[in-house]
């Protein structure tokens, strides 16, 4: 079914309707008009990395890990498999008479907001810091959602347009102010290749203000979105955002004046209560008949392009025995195993389970559940800790011991207990052991949404880049003993661990990785496999903070990896593995990279290639290169290839102050490596990047 046939359909069916019936249809929770057999339909529904908040469903990797991976193709069967549990759950709930929240396919993901600034809770939901591969991903799982089919398998949403990372705290009557270049170059450019080329269903408004004006009522977003962008799909609020018009932002006076400005700018669904106010508005004459319609028509167009208003399509078939196939299953295995970073290894890892003796397993995250899922997550039927992996893959091979060691960010397990009571555990777990596996990190109670799970302090905010203070005491106190250790990380976040960087002898950065990822992170410690995630996010000392802006300021300067002038702990892009890999040779032109790499390593690994490209003579042209292009690739022991890879197009441009994309200086300088061309990269990593001149005459 086409666009312009769904709208029609929707035209003849909204003209059918009266005001009232029209202005009920532009709530999320939009009720039944049984005398035109229109049944009830919520649009709220979340797929951030699996189907969320509905019930039982695969649980994949956050979005961060997503990210990590650098391969937009298995991201894109994951959101296909999303999809396809979204369209199971719909057929057979829809048939038991349920259409209640979150059993829609209106799926109010992906998440592109750029993770400027790494204390923003949300940045987890997030495909990291950097436009590019924010818009390969976001394109990729759009891809996945809508399918290619004659109608929508669900409907993607592009959130949160924009200009959108935090404080949590503010959010509701904050001011982001952002110029012409920040906003075209890094918190545009997601949104509008989503737009333009992956043609995504929705988008959804953020909270905040942008510059001056309300996001989801701002004329000069909406002209962008509407206008140069020429986006078809439906606009839908964030939740309560349309009531923070006159509660937050004081810009109207009260909810009828809200709905004037929200409709009129053109925000077709609201996700709240506020426009329960639309027929109050409509008889004080404040808003037209036309206006209600037109938004009417955009919804129905959406809905008779899933197939859901009785036209039909070839999901309704779709059989709930797809939730949490054994394929789903290996996908989300798969997707855990690649979005794995190594960010440290001296040679202890891979572990020998027949070597290594006696392990010690100990920390807060260890046997965590919660800090499998991040947030925006659903419900598995089986979890696997990480703890419950390494048992697992070396039962009958050698002894685990197991200390909590500490609460996650409390001073005490036991309410009645004196502050360290798992301490003394700790120690002694790890004086008994051979080897340790430390499991430190957050979970969603301390990096997340404001108000969405009670989340410990700051709403959700990091106050600082450091592990909570009960877990830097555990890791001290473990680390001073001396023993081969290796630090798990699970977060979804910059974390300052300068002490473990020093003193561990491995660490594996896991994130939050899905329901069963211990599984996968224990056959990555024991070498079932080769750790290949990369970081999309740059891991700053805590002592940056006070080099960048303050979290307020939206301003580029002396954030992520394009603009960042100090030395990070872990730069953006970087990852090791268990092999060797390293760039031999480099040929570009304007269109294409031809590199020649090889891995002199002694095991099977996969590895992430990644170009970046610097305009040497623009003005324009941020501080650092930047990536503009990457593959995964597999390589053998000793094997090595050559590799054809496209450069971005837009990486011979730049954006000037007035924001816009222009040419840039003629002169540019490539770089191809497993890491980015920074000297902590090549510290890090012993490996530099190989690099070509391109000229504006090839």
């Amino acid at each position: 079914m086409t666009r312009e046939e769904a709208k029609k359909l929707a035209e003849k069916l909204v003209s059918k309707m009266s005001v009232e019936e029209k202005a009920s249809q532009l709530r999320f929770d939009s009720p039944a008009i049984e005398r035109l057999g229109v049944p009830a339909y919520n649009w709220w529904n979340e797929a951030l990395h699996g189907v969320a908040r509905g019930g039982t469903a695969t649980s994949f990797p956050q979005a961060i890990g997503l990210a990590a991976m650098f391969d937009d193709a298995l991201l894109e069967e994951i959101a296909d498999a999303i999809a396809t549990e979204a369209r199971a759950k719909y057929n057979a709930l829809s048939a038991e008479g349920d259409r209640d929240i979150y059993h829609g396919l209106t799926m109010w993901s992906p998440n592109i907001n750029i993770f400027r600034d790494p204390r923003w809770g949300r940045g987890h939901e997030t495909y990291g810091e950097d436009p590019y591969l924010t818009a390969r991903c976001g394109k990729a799982f759009v891809r996945g959602l809508q399918g290619n089919g004659e109608h929508l398998k669900t409907a993607a949403c592009a959130k949160h347009f924009a200009v959108h990372s935090g404080p949590e705290e503010l959010r509701h009557h904050f001011d982001a102010k952002a110029n012409p270049k920040d906003l075209e170059e890094t918190y545009l450019s997601a949104f509008k290749e989503l737009v333009t080329e992956a043609e995504v269903e929705a988008v959804m408004g953020a909270y905040n203000r942008v510059n001056g004006e309300p996001a989801c009522a701002n004329s000069v977003l909406m002209e962008k979105l509407r206008g140069e962008w020429n986006f078809q799909g439906h606009f839908v609020s964030d939740c309560w955002a349309v009531r923070d018009f006159h509660e937050g932002h004081k810009v109207t006076s009260k909810p009828t004046e809200s709905v004037k400005l929200a409709l009129e700018s053109g925000c077709d669904v609201n996700c709240g209560c506020t426009y329960q106010h639309i027929m109050d508005a409509y008889t004080k004459g404040m808003i037209s008949e036309d206006v209600i319609s037109r938004a009417a028509v955009r919804l129905f167009t959406t809905r008779y392009l899933l197939g859901i208003m009785g036209n039909g399509s070839e999901f309704d078939s779709i059989p709930y025995s797809e939730i949490e196939s054994p394929e789903h299953l290996k996908l989300s295995e798969k997707a855990a195993r690649e979005s794995c970073v190594l960010l440290k290894n001296n040679g202890l890892l891979p572990l020998d389970p027949e070597k290594c003796g006696t392990i010690g397993v100990i920390g807060p995250n260890a046997n965590s559940r919660i800090s499998l899922i991040g947030n925006y997550h659903g419900t598995a039927s089986r979890y696997t800790t990480v703890l419950e992996g390494i048992q697992d893959i070396t039962a009958n091979k050698c002894r685990i011991l197991y200390s909590e060691g500490c609460h996650l960010y409390k001073d005490r397990t036991e309410p009645l207990a004196l502050a360290g009571d798992r301490l003394a555990e700790a120690v002694a777990v790890a004086k008994n052991s051979d080897t340790v596996i430390l499991v430190l990190g957050l979970d969603e109670t301390l990096e997340g949404e404001e108000g969405d799970t009670g989340n410990s302090y700051f709403s959700g905010d990091k106050k600082d880049l450091l592990l909570p203070e009960s877990q830097q005491i555990l890791a001290e106190k473990v680390l001073s003993l001396r023993k081969p250790t290796v630090i798990v990380l699970m977060a979804g976040s910059s974390i300052d661990i300068s002490e473990a960087q020093e003193s561990a002898d491995a660490i594996l950065l896991s994130w939050y990785p899905g329901a069963g990822g211990g599984k996968n992170v224990a056959e990555l410690l024991f070498g079932l496999c080769s750790p290949s995630g990369k970081l999309p996010v740059t891991f700053y000392q805590n002592s940056a903070l006070a080099e960048m802006p303050d979290f307020t300021d939206y301003s580029m300067t002396n954030r992520t990896y394009r603009y960042y002038t100090g030395t990070p702990l872990y730069p953006f892009g970087f990852g090791l593995t268990y092999g060797d890999t390293s760039v031999s040779g480099l040929q570009a032109d304007r269109d294409k990279a031809t590199v020649r790499v090889k891995n002199s390593g002694s095991r099977k690994t996969e590895d992430v290639l990644q170009l970046y490209i610097h305009d040497e003579d623009s003005e324009f042209a941020p501080v650092n290169p930047i990536l503009c292009g990457f593959r995964r690739i597999s390589l053998l022991a000793g094997e090595e290839i050559e590799i054809e890879l496209p450069i971005d197009p837009n990486a011979f441009t730049v954006i000037d102050s007035e924001g816009k994309r222009i040419p840039g200086s003629g002169k540019w300088t490539l770089y191809a490596g497993f890491g980015g061309p920074d000297s902590r990269t090549e510290e890090l990593a012993g490996k530099q990047a190989f690099s070509v001149t391109i000229h504006q005459n090839i």
